[in-house]
């Protein structure tokens, strides 16, 4: 057996959603790629309260503070783009 190719490439550095700021986007669009189960019962309130019911799930949401806060609580949960006029 070789070596696991995914050794080395884990971790949120990888796959933490990266968040655009209030001036390059007015609007954002949001993707649960990662389940709740397993993490806080905080983060879980937080997804649904970002709109996120289930996995796959797409939301377009206001780019505000209070916004980003959430999405950096769950930022390894979620992939964020900004929203297409």
């Amino acid at each position: 057996m070789g070596r696991n190719p995914v050794v080395g490439r884990q971790g949120p550095g990888y796959y933490a959603a990266t968040i655009p700021a209030e001036a390059d986007a007015a609007e954002l669009e949001v993707k649960q790629i990662r389940s709740g189960i397993g993490h806080a019962a905080t983060m879980r309130r937080t997804l649904e309260a970002l709109g996120l019911r289930r996995h796959q799930y797409t939301v377009r949401l206001p780019n505000t503070a209070a916004i980003r806060g959430m999405l950096y609580k769950v930022r390894h949960l979620v992939e964020v783009t900004p929203a297409k006029e």
